[in-house]
This record gives C-alpha cells, sequence and structure tokens, in this order.
C-alpha cells in the first residue's frame, strides 16, 4: 500500500510554510521537508492530524523525539488520510488483541494440563483471575468490530472458537478427570490412612482442594477421617507442608481427638514425623492476638464454658438486683408478665395451658383464672403485678372490670388486618363488638385492641386511666403467687436466655446502638413491647458483664475471636496455615466463621469446613445454622460436597432420622445411605402408666438385651459387650438408670448416660430415650424470638433445634433405639414418628397402645374413671385437661378407672 500527499499552492502560501511531501509505504508514514525528514509507523499514537475549516494540519512525533507538523493539506486528502488511520490504528488494535486471546487461551489450556499433568485442582481463585482477565479483554471488543475496521483476514477464525468456548466447564471437566486419576493414582494413602479405607465420596472430598469447601457430612459418615486424610493428602502431594495446616474444634477434647487421630494417621503412613496443628478456635485467637500485640489477653473460664458463663450472670443480676430495685422490678416485671411471648396477631392459642369440660383452650393468669386468649392473660398478669383489682369477663359485656374505678375495659383481639379472629365464634365476634354501643351509657370505659397491646401503648393506657380513677400502680416482685395461677418465667430460664443473646450479640458485633436499630426496624405487627423491655434489661446485664470482664481485666469468647479476625483483616497478624479446616461446622458462631473466613483470605490458600446442619443443636452456645446454610452467601463462592454413606445407622433407622429433620423446609437436602446390616427392629416405642415406671422400665429393657445376648439373639459389641446409651433431654433424667446396673448387667452391658447435647459424636449399639414427653421433648422454650433482636436470620420453622436434637438421638444408634413416654404425655415427636408409620406404640409386653386422644389437650387420653355418681370417662391430664365427652358409652374407652378428688 503506497499514497503520496502534498500541500495544496493556496494552502503553503496562506499558512506562509515551506513545501513538503508525504509518503506512506508498508504501513510507515514519512514526512519530508526542504530542512527535515520524519517518519513513524501509521498505526502509532505519534500521528495527529487536525482537521480545519478549508486545511488540515498534520502532527508527527517519532519514536526518538523528533517532531515535525504540516499545514495545508486539503480536506480531501485528510479525509483519506484519516480512514487509512483509522483503518491501520483498528488493525493494531486487533492483532494486539489477537494476541491476548491467544495468551488468554494458552493460559486456560495450562490450567487444564496442571490438573491432568501436575495434578493439581483448578481453583476457583485461579478461575476467577483467568476470567477477570477475558472480561478486560471482551471491554475492548465493540470498537474493533465497527465496520469501517473490518478484521484482519483469518485473524479472528484461528482462535474464535476457542476464544468461544465454556472454560469453566472445560476446567470442571479437568478437575474430574483429576479425582478420577487420584483415586487410582493415591489409592495406597487413602486405603492406609486410617483404619479402613476412605469411601469414594469420602476420597473426593479430600482430593478437592477448591478455596472454599464445604463437606455436608451424614452422622456417621467419618467426617474426621475425612479430615486428617486431607491433612496426608496435602502433605503427600505438596500442596501443604504441615506447619501450614490447622485443624478447629470447638473443644479441648475434639481438638485432642483430631490430633491423636491425626498422628495415628502419619504413623501409618510411614510418616510418624509429620505435625500438624490441632487447635479450639479459643486457642487458636489467643495465639493470633498474642503474636501481634505481643500479649494474650485474658479469657476468663466462666466467658468461655456455656454453664459457666450462665452460673456468672446469675451473681451478675442478683447483684443488680440488689443495687437497685428499679431493675428488680423491670427483672421481675419481665418475667412474670411479659415472660412468654405472643402468638401472631389474629392466632388461636398455640400453647394453651389447659381445657375446660367442653373442651375449649384457656390461658391460665398469674392469679389463676381461666382466659380465651393469652392478650387478655397479658393485661390480667399486668395488672395483678401493679396490685390492680380487677375482675374478668361477664362483667357488662367487658373483658375487664376495675371496682375501686367504675371502670370497665373492653380489649379487641385483632389481626394484622384489624378484623376480628377467624378462630372466633360468631357469637363472641358479634359480642366483642356490640358491647362498645351497648354497655357504655353511665359507665366509665377504656378500649385497647391488639396493635395497642403488643407496641406497648396499651399499658399507657391503662395506667393514665387508673391513675386518673384514683388508683396508684403498684409493682411489687415480691407479691404472693396464688398456687394454682400460671407459672411464670423462672430466674434460670431468664438468665440462660439472656446469656444466649448476650452470646449472639457480641458474635455478631451488635452494641446497644445496633441492637436498638433492630427493635425499631420489626414489623408492626411483632411484640415490640415485649423486644423493647427485654433490650432494656439486657443493656444493663451486658454492662455488668463487661464490667466483670474488665474487673479481671480480660475480655469474652466472642470479643477475642472478633479481635482476632480484626487483627488478620487488617493486616496487623498473619498466620503460616494455608489449609485450614474446622471441624462441626453446623455449631459454628458468626464470630467463629468470620474468623475462619479470615484466615482463609490470603490469596492460595484453602478453607476445608465440615459438619451436618442437621445435627445443629447449640444455639444457646452462640451457634448460627446459617453460617452453613448459607455457606455461598458468606464465604463467596463455596463449593458443596456431601458424605451421604454413614457406617453407623442401619438404613432404616437413616430413614426415620432423616425423614424426621427434613420437613423443615430450610435444612440442607441429601440421602443417606448405609451398609450396616440390620440386628432386629431398629425402632420401637414403648408406653408406660406412671411417669415413675420410667425407671423399671429401663431395668426391664437392659434385663431383654442380656437375655438376647446369652441366646444369641443379639451379637456382642465391638468391645465384646453391648453399648447401651441412655440418651436424656436434661441431666435429671440419669437416674432412670438402675442404680444396680453394673451387678445385674456389667457382665454384658457397657451402660452410659449422656444427654443429647454431650452424646454428639459418640455412639452405641443400643440407644435408650427414656424422656420422651410432651412439655419436656421437645422444650417448648427452645427459641425465644427475643434472640432474632441478636441473630441476622431465625430459623422460623417450629421447633427447629428440638427437632435437629431428636435426630442426633436417633443417629447415635449402630443396631436399635428405644423411646419411652408415658400414657397420656406421649411427645408430639412420637406422635409424629407414629402418624407416619415409622413406630408402633407398645406396651412393655409388645402388647400394641389401643387409646382414643383426647379431642380438647391432644396429648391425654380418654380413660374410665368413677366418682360419685358412677363411672365415666374423661381426660387422662386432668386438671390441666377437664374435658369430658358429653356422651359415650363405658366400652368406647379403655378401662384404666380411676377416681377423681
Amino acid at each position: 500500500m503506497q499514497h503520496r500527499w502534498l500541500p495544496t499552492a493556496l494552502g503553503l502560501r496562506l499558512h506562509r510554510c515551506a513545501p513538503w511531501s508525504l509518503h506512506l509505504d508498508d504501513a510507515h508514514l514519512t514526512a519530508i521537508t526542504p530542512t527535515a525528514r520524519c517518519s513513524v509507523p501509521l498505526a502509532s499514537e505519534g500521528v495527529r492530524l487536525d482537521q480545519g475549516w478549508l486545511w488540515a494540519s498534520l502532527h508527527l512525533h517519532s519514536e526518538d523525539g523528533r517532531e515535525l507538523s504540516l499545514a495545508g493539506l486539503s480536506r480531501r486528502d485528510a479525509h483519506q488520510l484519516q480512514q487509512l488511520l483509522d483503518q491501520a490504528r483498528a488493525n493494531a488494535r486487533q492483532v494486539h488483541r489477537q494476541a491476548a486471546m491467544r495468551a488468554w487461551i494458552d493460559a486456560a489450556d495450562a490450567l487444564c494440563d496442571q490438573a491432568v499433568q501436575q495434578r493439581r485442582w483448578i481453583s476457583h481463585e485461579q478461575q476467577l483471575a483467568l476470567l477477570q482477565q477475558r472480561q478486560a479483554i471482551d471491554a475492548q471488543q465493540q470498537a474493533l468490530r465497527a465496520p469501517s475496521s473490518p478484521l484482519p483476514a483469518g485473524a479472528d477464525a484461528s482462535c474464535a472458537e476457542d476464544w468461544q468456548a465454556d472454560w469453566p466447564a472445560l476446567w470442571e471437566q479437568a478437575n474430574q478427570h483429576l479425582a478420577g486419576a487420584e483415586l487410582v493414582h493415591s489409592r495406597a494413602l487413602f486405603e492406609q490412612v486410617e483404619s479402613r479405607p476412605l469411601s469414594e465420596e469420602q476420597a473426593r472430598a479430600v482430593i478437592c482442594f477448591d478455596n472454599r469447601v464445604q463437606v455436608v457430612a451424614a452422622a456417621g459418615s467419618g467426617k474426621t477421617s475425612t479430615m486428617v486424610a486431607k491433612a496426608a493428602y496435602a502433605i503427600e502431594r505438596g500442596i501443604a507442608q504441615p506447619g501450614q495446616i490447622v485443624m478447629l474444634a470447638f473443644n479441648k477434647e475434639a481438638a485432642n481427638e483430631l490430633q491423636q487421630r491425626a498422628q495415628r494417621a502419619f504413623a501409618r503412613l510411614g510418616q510418624p514425623h509429620w505435625q500438624v496443628q490441632a487447635a479450639t478456635f479459643h486457642a487458636l485467637g489467643l495465639q493470633i492476638i498474642g503474636q501481634a500485640r505481643g500479649r494474650r489477653p485474658h479469657v476468663p473460664a466462666w466467658a468461655i464454658d456455656a454453664q459457666a458463663g450462665v452460673e456468672k450472670l446469675a451473681e451478675l443480676v442478683d447483684t443488680l438486683k440488689d443495687r437497685s430495685e428499679d431493675f428488680r422490678t423491670r427483672w421481675d416485671m419481665f418475667r412474670l408478665v411479659f415472660g412468654h411471648a405472643l402468638p401472631a396477631p389474629g392466632t388461636a392459642l398455640d400453647h394453651a395451658d389447659g381445657h375446660d369440660r367442653d373442651g375449649q383452650p384457656y390461658a391460665r393468669t398469674l392469679r389463676g383464672e381461666q382466659l380465651r386468649s393469652q392478650e387478655q392473660c397479658l393485661i390480667a398478669n399486668w395488672l395483678f403485678y401493679n396490685g390492680v383489682d380487677y375482675q374478668c369477663a361477664g362483667a357488662a359485656g367487658a373483658d375487664f372490670h376495675y371496682p375501686q374505678a367504675g371502670l370497665y375495659h373492653a380489649h379487641l383481639q385483632l389481626d394484622a388486618d384489624g378484623q376480628r379472629p377467624l378462630h372466633f365464634s360468631a357469637r363472641e365476634q358479634s359480642l366483642d363488638w356490640q358491647h362498645l354501643g351497648q354497655h357504655r351509657q353511665g359507665k366509665a370505659w377504656l378500649e385497647t385492641d391488639s396493635q395497642q397491646l403488643r407496641s406497648g401503648q396499651a399499658f399507657h393506657m391503662m395506667a393514665n386511666a387508673l391513675q386518673a380513677a384514683g388508683i396508684e400502680l403498684d409493682p411489687h416482685p415480691d407479691r404472693e403467687l396464688p398456687a394454682d395461677g400460671q407459672a411464670p418465667l423462672s430466674d434460670d430460664a431468664l438468665i440462660a436466655l439472656m446469656r444466649c443473646f448476650i452470646t449472639h450479640a457480641k458474635s455478631n458485633a451488635l452494641d446497644r446502638a445496633a441492637l436498638q436499630q433492630r427493635l425499631s426496624a420489626l414489623p408492626g405487627d411483632d411484640f415490640a413491647e415485649r423486644h423493647r423491655r427485654f433490650l432494656e434489661l439486657a443493656g444493663s446485664v451486658i454492662q455488668a458483664w463487661d464490667e466483670a470482664l474488665a474487673a479481671e481485666h480480660g475480655i469474652d469468647f466472642e470479643d477475642m475471636l472478633n479481635q482476632a479476625a480484626t487483627l488478620l483483616e487488617s493486616g496487623q497478624a498473619s498466620t503460616p496455615w494455608t489449609l485450614v479446616m474446622a471441624d462441626e461446622f453446623q455449631d459454628a458462631s458468626r464470630a467463629r466463621a468470620r474468623l475462619c473466613r479470615a484466615l482463609a483470605a490470603a490469596p492460595h490458600r484453602y478453607l476445608f469446613a465440615v459438619g451436618d446442619d442437621w445435627q445443629s443443636i447449640n444455639r444457646f452456645a452462640g451457634a448460627d445454622i446459617s453460617v452453613m446454610t448459607r455457606f455461598a452467601d458468606y464465604f463467596g463462592h463455596g463449593r458443596v460436597l456431601q458424605l451421604q454413606r454413614t457406617f453407623r445407622c442401619p438404613q432404616a433407622l437413616c430413614d426415620v432420622a432423616s425423614r424426621f429433620v427434613s420437613k423443615n423446609p430450610a435444612q440442607l437436602t441429601k440421602q443417606v445411605h448405609s451398609s450396616t446390616p440390620e440386628h432386629g427392629p431398629v425402632l420401637q416405642a414403648v408406653q408406660v402408666a406412671r411417669r415413675e415406671q420410667l425407671a423399671d422400665a429401663v431395668g426391664q429393657l437392659l434385663t431383654r438385651l442380656v437375655m438376647q445376648l446369652r441366646s444369641g439373639q443379639q451379637a456382642p459389641g465391638r468391645a465384646g459387650k453391648l453399648q447401651v446409651f441412655v440418651l436424656g433431654r436434661y441431666n435429671h433424667e440419669r437416674t432412670c438408670i438402675p442404680a444396680d446396673w453394673q451387678a445385674r448387667f456389667g457382665a454384658w452391658l457397657e451402660l452410659r448416660f449422656a444427654t443429647i447435647h454431650r452424646s454428639k459424636g459418640a455412639e452405641a449399639d443400643v440407644v435408650i430415650v427414656p424422656g420422651l414427653l410432651a412439655g419436656s421433648f421437645p422444650s417448648q422454650r427452645a427459641d425465644d424470638p427475643a434472640l432474632a433482636l441478636a441473630m441476622p436470620d431465625g430459623d422460623t420453622f417450629p421447633l427447629a433445634e428440638e427437632r435437629r436434637l431428636f435426630y442426633v438421638a436417633l443417629t447415635r444408634a449402630r443396631r436399635q433405639v428405644v423411646l419411652l413416654s408415658v400414657q397420656g404425655r406421649n411427645s408430639p415427636f412420637l406422635d409424629e414418628l407414629v402418624a407416619d408409620g415409622a413406630v408402633q406404640l407398645t406396651q412393655l409386653d409388645g402388647q400394641a397402645v389401643n387409646e382414643q386422644r383426647c379431642p380438647a389437650c391432644g396429648t391425654g387420653v380418654l380413660i374410665l374413671r368413677s366418682g360419685p355418681f358412677g363411672e365415666f370417662h374423661s381426660c387422662s391430664s386432668y386438671p390441666r385437661c377437664a374435658y369430658k365427652p358429653a356422651q359415650a358409652r363405658a366400652s368406647t374407652y379403655p378401662h384404666s378407672a380411676q377416681a377423681l378428688p
């Protein structure tokens, strides 16, 4: 391509410039004047063309620094030159982009080669870096594809197909090829590292070295074996040195087990000198802070252990009550009046205190009245606590009457839309509206509604109305409670709730202002007044807690974890660990999760978090299940693997337990498989007549097991004896174990008691759960709504944590689970299993239980009783449930005759 341009004669005269010529040859532009010569590449940025009204000027700047300006170029020639400049530059950019594309494709290919030839996993971090480079290259594409700038012939054809390929899918294929090859290459390690060979899903979890990996491990699926094997594999393959690996556990016992298991595994591989660190979060946090600041902070024992923390908090609350009458009044006001949360507006009683003879549910007040709603009960309890004389319902159509004030009080219960609840009868609905208009004449009236009660406005309205009538409120913490009144929230229960709240608030780094913002953001139909009063108490308690820490020059566990994470995030501290493994991740608090994220934040680091959200049972100690169920949201991209094969429970028991816990849709989905053989029925449910018979029932079950061992029906366990767990929801259930069990059964059985919380991670051949009773298991106070103020996301499924706790109990067994209950007190969990066909309820002799459930309370059973006027049927839960069928024949119900007082 050759071109030559000259200035116009008129242009030379007007611009008074010397003659010049401009030549384009082989993509170089050369300008010649009588005194100078300058040559530059046509596509370079050293060529600038300025368009004027009649002529154009050209400015050249060569690479060696010479400059030359030419004037008088005609507009026609300038237009031609500009087109050539644009095309040359577009072609140059395209060539540059072509080279960048080819270099990028080579790099993408290299990642695949890394997986195949170097046996290295292609991590998300590596993929993301390349994909971001591709985005930068693509950002220029629109300008280069302009019609006036055609691509060089054949330039795009050579790499277009590779460029348009689905590289993430190709990298994933390479990773899966690597995993398959590694199952063969590292077979010896996988077969020898633990006492039994790893399963394929365990081995694949070991091989996967993405930057953030969550392993959802079913109960008994060998998660500890997987963690230990991953450490060995990382060292053997050169991915990490022993000193670059840390395994995190939740307590010293678990950390010691990890350490010992790792050392035994390394010894099996002939590498006893390998040493990795297994530590608790507590120890690791102290180590990080100590290295960064030169001194480890002091964390008092009572700020680490959950039970010790509750005991310390009880001391602090007692001190606050002794020092401040106001605090004591507010504390007891909350316990007695606001201890129980209200159901959603417009809904029926969620937990009735009892049922009347007609089967209608009622809420019982502190004074013992039976009212139709918890809102009315709340008002009555407030009146009682404040020493107000009142009468309930039936007084001139009002809900309450205050005789000393001559005041009538109507409380309208409305749903979220301001309507009467649908579960109210037509008569109730009409009366509640009618009495407002029909009974006012000549009487003083006070009206409140549901929204006013929940917001707290109703209590101000009642106080003002009563005081205007000459009645002074007299809040009295020591006012004697009638024996037949509602049991208030106990001090112990409120202290435990407060300790749990402090743990979550500190774990989420929420100060008083942030908590207040959360309170302000609550929905309008929430029980904001209860939350406000709780938060008011919590502020004083948290201040006392922090002052107690300061008095010992210490910090608590959550503050320590957040401090360690802050040091890492700000770059003030660094760690040598490139592989961070966290055990029991379903029980991680937000503070623990934040520390894990900070440990793995640097480039070329790996987080391997193992847990089972179905076994998340430590919310009281700060656990936040959303850390696991929303792993990717919290940690960024995350690869989720599953260990679905269990080495513990028989398949039939796995199926029952899985169906039960999976009814909560928030739980992660998995299909648990087992190759463990069955030894007879895997699940039994036995009912006794009275609670006092539970211990005798356990003794009979143990006797039966010994007889089966002697007859050969039951094979001995792993240590030559049958291992039996008696698991209780509470510690007091240990009394169900016969005191003389060692003498009677010790030669055949290895027996021990544990609470279900403490049994996690353990297993036995046979599990006995002796306390599956309504009101006991599940605990109705497991999830208090006040915790929502301190937690990002609560689990709204009813009794979610108690459901997971029962799952843990079921999955401790290698052979069989026996559930014990009491007539008329069956746990709703047991009822659910029976309704699902998972188990049949029998007596100790194996006879099926045949009884009719009380249609009123749904827990008791209808039994035959005798009274002054002969036999009749009523609920076994009397006096809590006074239901009697209107008409019933004696043959209709079980003949379990009892006399009523």
